[in-house]
C-alpha cells in the first residue's frame, strides 16, 4: 500500500528506527519499519517461539499496554498511516492508536519518561493479517512516533507518509535526497524497481535498491522526474550504476527548471527544461560526477537516460536558495508588481474569462516564465465549457474589418489585427470564403471559429476552417479551447511595457 505523492517517512530504508518498545520477546522491533513487505516462513522457528516478519511481545499477563517508539528518518508533517498486521491471525492486536513528539535528539529515557507525546490517531480497531490504513487527525512536525497497540500481540509494518520537513540550511546538501524532501513525481518505466529508490540516503546494497528500467525494443530512451527537496542552485550531479554490471544505461543526461508545485503531468511535456549536464557516457557499477553547465537555480530535474536500464542512486549536489529567475525576467517581474487591479486588467486583455484571469491572479506571485505559462495552461483546461465560451466572444471573427476591430474590441484590437496580418493580403475571393466559412461554423457550433492567427495565411486559415467544419462538436469545442490556449500564451508575452 502506499498513498500517492506522499513520502514513506519511518522506513529504515530512509534512516527510520524502532528506538525502544515495552516489549518484544517474539519478534523484534526493528521488522516494524523494513523497507520490504513482510514474508511468512511456515517452518522457521526461534528458541522462543514461531519466528515473524515484524513487531510482536509476549502474550501481556498484567494490566496496561504495549508500545513501541520509532525515530522518523525524515521528520515531517505524518498525514496518514498503515498498521499492517500482515501474516499475524491468531495474534494481532485488537486495537491500536498513534502518538507523535517533535524531539530531536531525544534519548530512548527521555521519550519514554519525559516527552510530551500528541495524540494523532485514535484508538481504531484493527484488521487481522491486513493493511490497516488509517487517517491523522492531528498535523504537525513530527521526529517520532510511538505506535500503542492494545492490550498486546503482533504487528508486521507501520508505515507513516507524509510530507518531508527537514532543518533548513545554507550549506551545501543534495538538494534531490529523501531526507531534505526530495520525491520522484513520474518516470517513463519502473518495471524492475521504483523510482524513489534513487534518492535513498546512503549507497545502494544490491541492484533491486535502484532504478531500473525494463528492456526497450525498439531501443529507445527513459526518463524520471524530481522534485527537488528545496529549491537550489547546483554545482554538481552524481549518477551512480552500482550493481548494475550487465545493465547501466549506455548515456545519461540531466536537465533543469523552476516551477514550483508544478503538477507531475505537465512536466512530462514541457519544452522548459534546460540542460544541467549534457548526454554523457555511462560505465557499470560506476560513480560519475558532472559539474553542472547551468546551475539554475531549479525546482526540479528530469534524468534521461539511453536506451534503458539501471541507475541506483542520483544525487544533486547544491546550495538552497530563496532567489528565483523570475526576479531577473522582465515580463515576470513587471506582473508581479503590478496591483491587483491592473494585473485584472493586464490579464483580461489576453483572456476573456472572468474564472481565467482570477484564477492566474490567485497564483501570483509567479517564480519564473515556466511558472507563469504553466499556471495559464493549469488554470485554463480546469475550466468548464461556459468559461471557455466567455473568452472566445471576446475575439473578433477572422477576416474582421480593423475599424469594426477598434470599435467592438478596443483593448485588444491592435493585438487582434497584427495577429490576424495574414488575412490583409487575401484576394476578395478568399475573403469572401471566409466570411462564408464563419457563418456556416457559427451555424454548427454557436461561436465563432477561434484559431491562432499568427504567422498565418489567409489560405491557411481558411483551410483549417474548413477542414473543422465537420468536426465533431465536443472535440471541436477543445479544439477551439487548444487555440484560446496558444492565444493566450502569445499575449501574455507581449505584457512586457
Amino acid at each position: 500500500m502506499v498513498f500517492a505523492g506522499l513520502t514513506e517517512l519511518a522506513s529504515s530504508a530512509v534512516g527510520g528506527r524502532a528506538v525502544l518498545a515495552s516489549d518484544d520477546f517474539f519478534a523484534g522491533k526493528e521488522h516494524l519499519i523494513a523497507p520490504k513487505p513482510p514474508v511468512f516462513l511456515p517452518d522457521e522457528y526461534t528458541e522462543r517461539g514461531k519466528w515473524m516478519d515484524g513487531w510482536e511481545s509476549r502474550r501481556r499477563r498484567t494490566p496496561g499496554h504495549d508500545w513501541c517508539i520509532v525515530e522518523l528518518g525524515v521528520p515531517g508533517v505524518v498525514r496518514a498511516l498503515d498498521i499492517a498486521t500482515h501474516f499475524f491471525l491468531g495474534n494481532h492486536p485488537p486495537f491500536a492508536s498513534v502518538d507523535a513528539c517533535h524531539a530531536p535528539g531525544a534519548s530512548p529515557e527521555a521519550l519514554r519518561d519525559a516527552i510530551t507525546w500528541t495524540p494523532i490517531v485514535p484508538q481504531v480497531r484493527l484488521e487481522r493479517g491486513a493493511h490497516n490504513p488509517v487517517a491523522v487527525v492531528r498535523e504537525g512536525t513530527w521526529t517520532h512516533l510511538r505506535l500503542n497497540i492494545y492490550p498486546d500481540g503482533g504487528v508486521a509494518r507501520l508505515r507513516a507518509y507524509g510530507t518531508p520537513r527537514p532543518a533548513q540550511t545554507d550549506a551545501e546538501i543534495d538538494l534531490a535526497a529523501l531526507q531534505h524532501g526530495g520525491r520522484g513525481l513520474a518516470c517513463s518505466d519502473s518495471f524492475f524497481s521504483p523510482m524513489d529508490n534513487l534518492l535513498r540516503p546512503g549507497p545502494s546494497t544490491y541492484m533491486g535498491d535502484g532504478w531500473e528500467t525494463r528492456r526497450s525494443r525498439p531501443p529507445g530512451r527513459d526518463w524520471v522526474i524530481v522534485a527537488l527537496g528545496t529549491p537550489g542552485k547546483v554545482r554538481m550531479a552524481r549518477i551512480e550504476t552500482h550493481h548494475f554490471k550487465g545493465n547501466p544505461p549506455a548515456r545519461a543526461a540531466l536537465d533543469g527548471l523552476y516551477w514550483p508545485g508544478a503538477p507531475a503531468s505537465m512536466l512530462v511535456d514541457c519544452g522548459d527544461w534546460r540542460p544541467l549536464v549534457p548526454m554523457s557516457p555511462l560505465r557499470a557499477h560506476h560513480t560519475h560526477d558532472f559539474e553542472a553547465i547551468d546551475g539554475g537555480p531549479f525546482t526540479h530535474v528530469r534524468l534521461r537516460i539511453e536506451p534503458d536500464g539501471g541507475i541506483s542512486r542520483l544525487r544533486i549536489l547544491g546550495t538552497p536558495t530563496a532567489a528565483t529567475p523570475g526576479e531577473r525576467d522582465p515580463l515576470v517581474a513587471h506582473l508581479n508588481g503590478l496591483s491587483a487591479d491592473e494585473a485584472r486588467a493586464a490579464l483580461t486583455r489576453c483572456c476573456g474569462a472572468r474564472r481565467f484571469v482570477e484564477g492566474l491572479l490567485a497564483a501570483r506571485p509567479f517564480a519564473s516564465r515556466t511558472h507563469l505559462f504553466g499556471d495559464a495552461e493549469r488554470v485554463w483546461w480546469h475550466l468548464g465549457d461556459a468559461d471557455w465560451l466567455e473568452a472566445f466572444g471576446h475575439h473578433p471573427r477572422i477576416g474582421a474589418d480593423v475599424e469594426a476591430l477598434r470599435a467592438k474590441f478596443a483593448a485588444t484590437a491592435d493585438w487582434s489585427a497584427g495577429e490576424q496580418a495574414g488575412v490583409a493580403s487575401a484576394d476578395e475571393a478568399v475573403l469572401q470564403a471566409l466570411a462564408d466559412g464563419n457563418r456556416a461554423y457559427e451555424a454548427r457550433f454557436g461561436y465563432i471559429f477561434i484559431v491562432c492567427a499568427t504567422g498565418k495565411s489567409a489560405a491557411e486559415m481558411l483551410a483549417l476552417l474548413r477542414a473543422r467544419l465537420d468536426a465533431d462538436p465536443p472535440a471541436e469545442l477543445r479544439v477551439a479551447a487548444g487555440e484560446q490556449a496558444r492565444i493566450t500564451r502569445l499575449r501574455l508575452e507581449k505584457l512586457i511595457p
